[in-house]
C-alpha cells in the first residue's frame, strides 16, 4: 500500500464529508481537487472508491440522526399498518421524504451516468471546457442561494411543510446530478426561497439526501460485484475503500453538526462567497494550464 495514495484516499474522504452536506458541491470536488493537483491515481476515478466516499457520507447523516429515523422509520410502518396519518408529525414527515425522493430516483437511474460522462470519464483527462462549465454552475448556483437567503422570510419550520414543499425540493435534488450544482445546495437553496428557517431546510436537506445516496450505493455495489466477476483484477482498487470510507464518515458526522448549528445564527453568505471564488479559481486555471 502506498502511504501517498493512503493520504490522498484520506483527504478525499474528508473533501466528500465535507462538502456533500456544506452546500458546495461534493461530485464537483471530487473532480477539482485531483484536477487540481495534477493526481492520476486510478482508484481516485475508480467505482469502487467513489461507492466507498458515498457510503461514508450515508453512514454519517444516518449516524448523526439515528434517533430521528428510528422514529420516523417506526412512523411510517404504523402508517402503512394502519392506513392512515392523520395528525402525527412522524408520519407526515416520513412520508414526505419518501415523496421527496421519488425525483432523485428516476432522473438518478435515467441519466446520473450519462451526465457524468460530460464531465469527466474514468483514466481520461479533464477537458478545460467541462471544467469552464462545471465552474459556470457552481457561480449560478452560489447565486441562487444567495438569493434564496436575501430575499425569502426564514420563518417555516418542519412542522409546516406541505406536501408541494416536498415535491418541489425533491425536484431541486434531481438537478444535483450536473456536479458543481450540490445535493444540500439545490435542496437547501430550494428550502429557503420556499420560506423555511436556514437549519430547518438544512435538516430536511440531510434527511432527503439519506435514501437517495442509499439507493445510489446499493446499485454501485451491484455493479462492482458484476464486474469483479469479470475482471477480478479490480480487487486491487477495493484497498482503499475502507479508507475513504471512515475519512467521509467521520468527516461528514462532524460537518452535519457545525452545519445545523451555524444556520441556527448565521446565513449562508459564506458558502455562496467560497462557490463564487472557487468558481473563479477553477476558471483561471483552466484557461492557462496547458491541455494535457
Amino acid at each position: 500500500m502506498d502511504i501517498v495514495q493512503v493520504l490522498r484516499a484520506i483527504i478525499l474522504g474528508i473533501v466528500q464529508g465535507l462538502t456533500e452536506y456544506i452546500p458546495i458541491s461534493s461530485s464537483a470536488h471530487l473532480i477539482i481537487v485531483p484536477w487540481l493537483f495534477g493526481w492520476k491515481d486510478p482508484f481516485v476515478t475508480s467505482l469502487s472508491f467513489d461507492v466507498a466516499l458515498h457510503l461514508g457520507t450515508l453512514l454519517a447523516v444516518i449516524w448523526f440522526f439515528a434517533e430521528d429515523w428510528v422514529r420516523l422509520i417506526r412512523a411510517w410502518f404504523a402508517s402503512i399498518a394502519q392506513r392512515q396519518i392523520g395528525d402525527d408529525p412522524d408520519r407526515r414527515l416520513a412520508w414526505l421524504l419518501v415523496i421527496g425522493c421519488i425525483p432523485g430516483a428516476i432522473v438518478g437511474v435515467l441519466a446520473e451516468s450519462k451526465i457524468t460522462a460530460l464531465f469527466h470519464e474514468a483514466n481520461q483527462p479533464i477537458q478545460p471546457s467541462a471544467m469552464i462549465a462545471m465552474a459556470v454552475i457552481i457561480a449560478v448556483l452560489g447565486a441562487a442561494l444567495f438569493l434564496a437567503d436575501r430575499l425569502a422570510t426564514h420563518l417555516r419550520q418542519m412542522g409546516n411543510l406541505l406536501l408541494k414543499d416536498a415535491i418541489v425540493i425533491g425536484l431541486a435534488q434531481a438537478v444535483a446530478i450536473f456536479p458543481g450544482v450540490s445535493r444540500s445546495g439545490s435542496t437547501i437553496t430550494t428550502g429557503l426561497a420556499m420560506g423555511l428557517k436556514r437549519e430547518t431546510a438544512a435538516r430536511f436537506s440531510f434527511l432527503l439526501s439519506a435514501p437517495i445516496i442509499a439507493g445510489a450505493g446499493a446499485k454501485s455495489l451491484l455493479e462492482i460485484y458484476q464486474k469483479l466477476k469479470i475482471d477480478p483484477g479490480m480487487k486491487s482498487e477495493l484497498i482503499y475503500f475502507p479508507i475513504g470510507f471512515i475519512a467521509a464518515a467521520i468527516s461528514g458526522y462532524f460537518c452535519i453538526r457545525f452545519l445545523l448549528r451555524y444556520l441556527q445564527n448565521h446565513s449562508t453568505n459564506l458558502f455562496v462567497y467560497y462557490r463564487w471564488a472557487l468558481a473563479a479559481l477553477i476558471i483561471v486555471v483552466a484557461l492557462l494550464r496547458p491541455v494535457a
